[in-house]
Formats: C-alpha cells, structure tokens, sequence
C-alpha cells in the first residue's frame, strides 16, 4: 500500500528556502558554470545577483583543478563543443556537486551520448524540461530545440526513475516545478512566462541550483531554486512592459529578495511510503 502525505509551506518536511538563501548570501559560494555561449552573460549576472561568486571556466586543462575548489558546478550542453565537452569530463570527477543540464538531448545525438555518458559521474542535480528529463531517461525523444512539448506531469514517472538509477535529485521545470528524488516529490508553483521569453532563464536556475548545492542537500538547494525563481520572476513581471525590461528587473529582483518572502512561495511536497500490513519492521 501507497500511503501519500502532504505538508503546507508552512510546515515543509525540508530546511526551509529561507534557510537555504540565508546561508548563500553570508557565505557567497564559487560556481562554476561549464555552460552554453548563449546564456554566459546572463548566468553570470544571474548568480552575482542571487548572492552567489560565477566563474565561467570551462577550459580543458583547468575545468578539472577549478571545480577542486568550487562550491558547486554546473555542466549544460547547450552548445556542447569538443572543448567544453572535455572541461565537463574533467569538472565531474572532483567530487564537487554539480548539476547536468541536459539541454536539447534525446533529438541531438553528440549531446544525448554526452548526457548519458556524464550521469555515470553522479550529478547531485539533474535539471531540464519535462521532455528533456524524458528523453535523458529514456522515455522520449526530447522536444522541439530546447523546447519542451511535454508537461512536468507527464515527465513525472520518468523523473523518479532517472533519480532512482542515478541518486540524483531530479529538478523539472514548467508552470509547476518538480522536484523529485528516489521518496519524495515537491511542486513549487509560480513564476512568470516571460522566463520562457529570455535567453537563459532555465540555464540560470541550474546555475543557481548548482549554488544552493554548495551550501545544502541537492534536494533542499532545488527546491530553494526553484521557490527564489517563482517569486523574483513574478515581482520582475509585475514591474516589467516586455522581456527587455523583464530580464533586467529580474536581476534588481534577485538582488532585493529577503529570505523572509520565500515563505510566501506555494511549496506541496508527496512521500510515498510503502506499508506491509501486519509485519513488524
């Protein structure tokens, strides 16, 4: 039997977001993002303004001794050179956190053979689109590019597999994130459409989700990265005319955030728990 509980926000089963934004802001962690040439600029302006120290060093020679002494590491294969390619290799052998996100895998066959090839090497975080988290997981073949055409949802089952097989905790993003380990599943709900209209809104959040590793759990720095992004997209847009002012807003956002307001954040988490009827444990 399948017994499912659930807690409000205010009684989460996890240290709280706010805890986990606290200890990021006080101890400034290195992340250090192997990720694609498209979102480096915002990435990096991302993190600095969560609080968080970037380091864009994604050279094969160096990836390696860098990620020796970086708080948490991010690996996307947006645009998965040979170079890039190798700097990943090398970065997720240092026993560092780090967090795969696998953009585009399932209809590109370099980046899905990398994909596949790098979770033998444990990522604390697996981060993507529903259709990205099916395709890695073997249940589809991706979307369309970098776009998703499956829900969160219908990426569930295939996310408790993917963190079953590899220990990971496995982040979906859509209009309700998932955040998914081998027990436990939590919705953190919010956020703004206009992420979707940036370059690098998602590739963001995996870097931030890199950075809440270096301070906690994988399971709890998903969920803070998750809860930061749903309510500083929402106040961005709320101030905003378009993607252009959003993208900046988003950044003063992340910046005057207080810890105190994740708590507004709508958090549900599921466990399930199996229950043999009349066997003493």
């Amino acid at each position: 039997m399948v017994v499912r509980t659930s807690s409000s926000p205010s009684t989460p089963a996890w240290p709280a977001p706010t805890e986990s934004l606290e200890a990021l802001r006080r101890a400034a962690p290195l992340t250090q993002c192997i990720t694609n040439a498209v979102v480096t600029n915002f990435t990096a302006n991302a993190l600095l303004a969560l609080g968080a120290a970037p380091a864009m060093c994604d050279i094969p020679g160096e990836a390696g001794l860098f990620a020796g002494v970086a708080g948490g590491v991010l690996v996307n294969l947006g645009t998965p050179t040979a170079e890039q390619r190798d700097a990943a290799r090398e970065a997720v052998g240092t026993g560092t956190p780090w967090v795969l996100d696998p953009v585009a895998v399932g209809a590109l066959p370099v980046r899905t053979a990398l994909a596949r090839e790098l979770l033998a090497a444990r990522p604390a975080i697996i981060r993507g689109n529903a259709s990205e988290i099916l395709a890695l997981a073997g249940s589809g073949a991706g979307g369309r590019g970098v776009d998703a055409t499956d829900s969160p949802d219908d990426a569930l089952e295939a996310a408790r597999a993917l963190a079953r097989e590899t220990g990971a905790t496995v982040a979906v993003s859509g209009e309700v994130d998932l955040i998914v380990d081998a027990e436990r599943t939590v919705r953190v709900a919010g956020g703004s459409v206009l992420l979707t209209r940036v370059t690098g809104g998602g590739c963001a959040l995996g870097a931030a989700m890199a950075a809440f590793s270096a301070m906690t759990a994988p399971f709890d720095a998903a969920i803070a990265a998750s809860a930061v992004w749903a309510i500083a997209s929402e106040r961005a847009a709320s101030v905003s005319r378009g993607p252009g002012s959003f993208a900046v807003a988003f950044l003063d956002e992340l910046t005057a955030l207080e810890p105190s307001d994740l708590r507004s954040v709508g958090i549900e988490t599921e466990r399930a728990d199996t229950v043999e009827t009349g066997v003493r444990r």
